[in-house]
């Protein structure tokens, strides 16, 4: 028996090293995305380019103007006079927002009373749009709170030395920078094993069928069993190399901190590679071509990636999509490895997230196995 399966396992990778797109796919693409993910995704806005028009004309709109700029968050690129460009610029994607200081505008503080800053944004990407609104949130705060403590220090400097204040210290826990490079690096490394293993997997059976390959091999001794085992293996033991390059390269390049236990996350990646394996063992039974195993592997991954968690939070989603979520194995992963990487958790914190992916692994397998053997029977 291990015989036969050794020698299956030798022939996939021998089929692996004589292809060249095989091993481009192995090495190039994992590494490619994870650079491209590392520095394009991110929550954060910087350097927005922003048009603004002054009514007023004062040094305190002007003061207000130029904190947008030394925060670094925002670019004033354009300078308008009058309504009429105002309403020329609105409809423009390459400038998406525009602040107006309303006539007036000084006038209003010295007198304590509400001054108005208009914020017009273009909204057809909400998220920019809300982060961006938050930052000028932030910003118009901090200049209405400067402005009233240097009022009361010029009126009743008596005064102004006992009202009470309260400081805001930010301690953000286990990334102190709030940097985004560290929240999706560490979810790379399941995103791209999940692509890869389930793309390897799916497509390498479906191969065999459709150039005829798989009956010849079913006409020898060999037992589905073993068949499944030897055409399995070779991607699981890939699927660990490309977790690790990516991992390694992720750390070393994005400075990605490490602070658990790599045992408890070499455990995690296992059953997660059994889980993704399974996935692709069930695609290959349900397609007989390539093109069908292709189309089935997106109908998959995408909504896998999508509910996962990665980008976007679960807990904002609608209750029958966190339900879907359940089944879903790239959910659990993400939990340990951000939990492994950024917080140095073990198994007495993710044990729940071990626990559901042993099952959903094992319901996977098991489907994906009984339905593979139906099929080659």
């Amino acid at each position: 028996m291990f015989d036969r399966i050794w020698r299956i396992i030798i022939k996939e990778f021998l089929q692996l090293r004589r292809d060249k797109y095989a091993r481009f796919q192995l090495l190039v693409p994992p590494i490619a995305q994870m650079l491209i993910f590392g520095y394009a995704a991110t929550f954060e806005v910087n350097h927005m380019e922003i048009a603004v028009i002054d009514f007023d004309h004062s040094q305190e709109s002007r003061d207000l103007l130029s904190r947008f700029t030394f925060t670094g968050r925002f670019d004033a690129v354009k300078v308008l006079r009058n309504e009429r460009e105002l309403k020329a610029l609105v409809g423009r994607s390459d400038i998406p927002m525009v602040l107006e200081v309303e006539p007036g505008f000084a006038e209003l503080l010295r007198k304590g009373q509400t001054a108005h800053l208009q914020v017009i944004v273009d909204g057809t990407n909400s998220n920019t749009a809300l982060i961006a609104v938050g930052y000028v949130n932030q910003i118009a705060n901090r200049f209405a709170e400067d402005y009233a403590r240097d009022r009361l220090n010029q009126i009743m400097p008596a005064m102004a030395a006992v009202v009470p204040q309260i400081d805001l210290e930010q301690r953000p826990w286990y990334n102190p920078d709030l940097n985004s490079q560290w929240f999706f690096v560490p979810g790379l490394i399941g995103s791209i094993t999940l692509v890869m293993v389930v793309t390897l997997t799916s497509f390498a059976i479906v191969r065999e069928r459709e150039i005829g390959t798989l009956e010849q091999v079913m006409v020898t001794p060999i037992r589905p069993i073993e068949l499944i085992l030897g055409k399995t293996i070779p991607f699981f033991l890939v699927g660990l190399g490309d977790a690790a390059l990516v991992a390694v390269a992720g750390t070393l390049w994005f400075q990605v901190p490490f602070r658990g236990d790599p045992l408890v996350l070499l455990f995690g990646l296992v059953l997660f590679l059994l889980s993704t394996l399974g996935v692709g063992l069930l695609i290959s039974t349900l397609s007989s071509t390539q093109q069908q195993a292709l189309a089935s592997s997106f109908f998959f991954l995408n909504p896998a990636f999508t509910l996962s968690g990665f980008s976007f939070p679960i807990t904002s989603m609608p209750r029958a999509m966190q339900i879907i979520t359940y089944a879903d194995p790239l959910r659990y992963f993400l939990v340990i490895l951000r939990g492994t990487f950024l917080k140095g958790v073990g198994l007495a914190v993710l044990w729940p997230q071990f626990l559901a992916l042993a099952v959903l692994t094992l319901i996977l397998l098991v489907v994906s196995v009984a339905r593979f053997r139906k099929s080659v029977d």
